[in-house]
């Protein structure tokens, strides 16, 4: 069964003008929900598949101050983005990152787009007929994304549950080598396993990319949600923007915005750092892509940059969604649902279900069943990045990504209606 297929087309549609275009892991399980009564307003459900962190002032925090946007913003914005903007992104990655560097990013090696997935597109867009490696599992939405674009040639990399989930300098040199890649693309922290390659690894991996001459393309937008520490690191924010040397010249390309970190899902805007000459080209894609960015929404981002508040921000952060964190692997564990490497970064469990009633050990049914009580989890095999669908049998069917994004309150409601469900089974 193809778990990603659409509905069948109208009669009054050609099928051979149209092609199917998959839903990502998210999308499917809400549309799936939808449809049997789930709705974001409605409180008994407990969306635990969601790939938002809750949004609003957490405790200890202060309630943003309102701001008037003037008739500038009714105009378009350049493409690459607000000038203003493309510079405090820069100053921000310098202050916490790059003090002590000769090179430093500017406005030059900024660019804003609509989104992560606007923004990662546009990068791929730029790509030319190449070898990319992508890790598996990871981001549902990489699959579609590696397929449309059909000069470059998606290489899948498993990550081994031996080896954590992480891919050690060693490895990633023989993969470049062995398999010709000039790019790789990975998420750090990753969705969905939650592991983070970080400090000394973390240094090693952009230090290879750099020798072999390949680019590393790396999606940071949950690099804010540490729960490990580093005491070589001042700073318990992850980005290989740390590592790099020169801002123009090594081959690191880095993705981040206010949707995970910020916790503003609604407002869409995202950055990339790169090259200045790879922005160029970035922002030529975005001209013909999607036209830039929201106008009014990038004066209203200027002041949420401030360094020593965002700092201040994602320690707090850090400190409620780890007590989440906490409580969900306590009680997944009092389940026997296994989760062999809990979550470094991002707010998800890569969850196991092979220890369960036979029912619920494939990651679809556990999905099917918790429809009944009202909870939503994401089948593990969505994260089975397999662009043009060239690998026959999908892998991670036992696992499923369960999330402690939403309010204590909900996880609570969820996991709640887990246990009911396997109680049910046994």
């Amino acid at each position: 069964m193809n778990i990603n297929s659409s509905d069948s087309f109208s009669s009054s549609l050609d099928s051979n003008t149209f092609r199917e275009v998959p839903k990502t892991g998210v999308i499917y399980v809400t549309s799936e929900a939808t449809k049997c009564g789930f709705s974001d307003h409605d409180e008994t459900w407990a969306n635990l598949g969601q790939g938002a962190p809750e949004v609003g002032p957490l405790k200890n925090e202060k309630e943003e101050k309102s701001f008037t946007i003037g008739s500038s913003g009714d105009e378009y914005a350049p493409i690459a983005g607000l000038l203003e903007l493309r510079q405090a992104i820069a100053n921000l990655y310098n202050e916490l990152f790059r003090k002590n560097k000769k090179s430093k990013y500017s406005a030059e090696n900024v660019a804003i787009a609509g989104g992560g997935r606007i923004g990662l597109t546009r990068v791929v867009t730029t790509l030319g007929n190449i070898n990319i490696g992508h890790m598996i599992p990871d981001y549902t939405a990489y699959e579609e994304l590696l397929s449309i674009f059909k000069e470059i040639s998606p290489i899948p990399l498993l990550l081994d549950e031996k080896e954590e989930y992480k891919i050690s300098a060693s490895k990633l040199e023989s993969y470049i080598r062995k398999l010709g890649l000039s790019a790789i693309l990975v998420s750090n922290p990753c969705n969905p396993t939650g592991q983070t390659v970080r400090g000394k690894e973390l240094e090693k991996l952009v230090g290879v990319a750099k020798e072999e001459k390949c680019t590393l393309i790396l999606d940071e937008f949950y690099s804010h949600y540490i729960y490990s520490t580093d005491i070589s690191e001042k700073i318990n924010i992850v980005s290989a923007a740390r590592y790099v040397e020169d801002v123009n010249k090594d081959p690191a390309i880095i993705l981040d915005g206010l949707t995970k970190n910020w916790r503003r899902p609604g407002w869409r805007i995202s950055w990339t750092l790169a090259p200045k000459d790879i922005i160029e080209r970035i922002a030529s894609a975005g001209s013909f892509l999607d036209g830039g960015a929201s106008h009014p929404l990038q004066i209203s981002a200027l002041p949420l940059l401030n360094p020593k508040e965002v700092r201040a921000r994602a320690e707090n952060l850090q400190k409620e969604f780890r007590k989440k964190r906490n409580y969900m692997l306590k009680r997944l564990r009092a389940m026997n649902i296994q989760v062999p490497h809990p979550s470094q970064g991002s707010f998800y469990f890569w969850a196991k279900l092979d220890r369960l009633p036979k029912p619920l050990r494939d990651g679809m049914s556990l999905f099917k069943a918790g429809l009944e009580e009202k909870v939503i989890t994401v089948p593990g095999e969505f994260f089975d990045v397999n662009p043009g669908k060239r690998r026959k049998s999908a892998a991670y069917k036992n696992y499923a990504r369960i999330s402690f994004g939403p309010k204590m309150e909900t996880l609570k409601i969820g996991l709640n209606a887990l246990e009911r469900i396997i109680n049910k089974k046994r």
